[in-house]
């Protein structure tokens, strides 16, 4: 039987590797690509002839988020998020205006409640590593108890996934709450605050090493119309601050235990505001608009904090206990799978989405006025790219149209050798472009 470097050296020498090496380079080296054949073809609108054919197979990326997924997908999402994100912190760009930065804004962290005690790793403002309550002097970061709980068998399972299913509605209530309390402020009715101000944010959403999400939030206020109208003048950092406080307090989701007893779901007492500066200073209490877009965007691609094997669907409750994962997490899984067979979970979908731990929303989200939408950027992308190959092969793109004819065939690599050799190219155009960039940025 062959070994994998037996595997590795035969797919080097194969006679069509350099045209397949030249596939995977176009998706970036994407570790799961979708297989198409077909053709495509350049036509010109003016006498109908076809300028430029190609036909035969391709790879599609295949645009998975999650770093663990797909390390080069992984990628070109979190760039994607950065551009998104960044545009309405520092406007310029995609359609805000740089009079953005004048707006009230704040960064905000809501946090789960807690369900029982777990292993913690607490460091003082000394910089000292404070004491666990399971009695150890202090955990090391990379310890695999942290996040678990020290009596498993108090932990609130039940309710922590509870929790985590009813996370966007929570969310959902908190933003209507907020522009409640920011009417109020004003001295304004709700139902006239439109006419005054907007709420526009963008918010992801981040595991904790104990399993359940914590969303992380820009919030900005602007005029009635958006980013292009300034805030009004009562609209200050510190208001909207006091607003949030007030809001994430104030919000109750109630369901029901399987018993039936009542169960509200809130935000933990854990709440953090900082103030998001113009400049990345280190003084500042605040933080820096370009480093607050990486922040946002590099947790966008996190998956549940578990391994590969947790970050696709369960086809079976049998799965559960195959998966490389902690014990307190399998746990949860386990729970999201009998909850989901209750009827009255059934419009919760526990068990499609006991991978993710019961978390049901999307990861980054936005208001529709914030800045651009990922769409937009594709396309921005997708328009480039044509214009560059219609440059390259001489042809007027107000004359030509693109016809595109493709069928699939599969997804992924046919052995583990394809897919080594693809990460390793993934890894050097990772390197290649932290190059550029370090360039680029001196």
């Amino acid at each position: 039987m062959l070994t994998l470097d037996d595997r590795l050296a035969a797919r080097l020498r194969a006679a069509d590797y350099k045209t397949w090496r030249d596939k995977v380079t176009a998706v970036n080296g994407c570790a799961r690509p979708i297989r198409l054949l077909g053709a495509h073809q350049l036509h010109d609108t003016s006498t109908g002839a076809v300028v430029h054919h190609y036909g035969g197979s391709i790879f599609a990326p295949c645009g998975n988020r999650r770093e663990t997924v797909c390390p080069a997908c992984s990628d070109r999402y979190a760039a994607d998020a950065f551009h998104l994100i960044r545009a309405g912190l520092c406007g310029g760009d995609k359609g805000v205006p740089e009079a953005v930065t004048e707006h009230p804004r704040v960064f905000v962290t809501l946090t789960a409640p807690s369900f029982g005690r777990v292993h913690t790793r607490r460091v003082s403002r000394r910089g000292r590593v404070m004491p666990c309550g399971c009695g150890h002097s202090h955990h090391a970061e990379d310890d695999p108890r942290l996040g678990t709980p020290l009596d498993p068998e108090a932990y609130d399972y039940e309710a922590a996934v509870l929790w985590q299913a009813h996370a966007g509605k929570l969310w959902h209530r908190f933003t209507v709450r907020l522009r409640r309390e920011l009417a109020s402020r004003a001295g304004l009715r709700v139902r006239d605050f439109p006419e005054h101000a907007r709420l526009s944010y963008s918010k992801v959403a981040e595991y904790q090493r104990r399993g359940l999400v914590h969303f992380h939030a820009l919030v900005r206020l602007d005029g009635p119309t958006g980013p292009t109208d300034r805030a009004p003048t009562w609209a200050t950092t510190d208001l909207l601050a006091d607003a949030i406080t007030a809001a994430a307090g104030g919000v109750v989701v109630t369901t029901e235990r399987p018993d039936g007893t009542r169960l509200p779901l809130m935000w933990g007492e854990q709440l953090d505001i900082r103030p998001v500066e113009h400049n990345d200073t280190e003084d500042s209490e605040g933080l820096g608009e370009k480093a607050l877009a990486g922040y946002i965007a590099k947790y966008a691609t996190k998956g549940t904090g578990t391994v590969d094997g947790a970050d696709r669907p369960l086809r079976s409750e049998l799965d559960i206990e195959h998966l490389r994962i902690s014990e307190h997490h399998r746990r949860m899984m386990s729970v999201c799978w009998e909850l989901g067979g209750l009827d009255e979970y059934e419009d919760l979908n526990l068990r499609r989405w006991a991978h993710m731990l019961g978390f049901r929303g999307h990861f980054l989200t936005k208001s529709r006025a914030y800045s651009t939408t990922f769409k937009a950027i594709r396309e921005d992308r997708r328009a480039f790219r044509l214009a560059e190959a219609l440059d390259r092969l001489g042809l007027d793109p107000d004359t030509t149209v693109v016809v595109n004819d493709w069928a699939f065939t599969g997804s992924g690599y046919r052995n583990d050798a394809e897919r080594e050799l693809a990460l390793g190219i993934a890894e050097r155009l990772r390197t290649q472009r932290q190059q550029k960039y370090r360039e680029e940025n001196r």
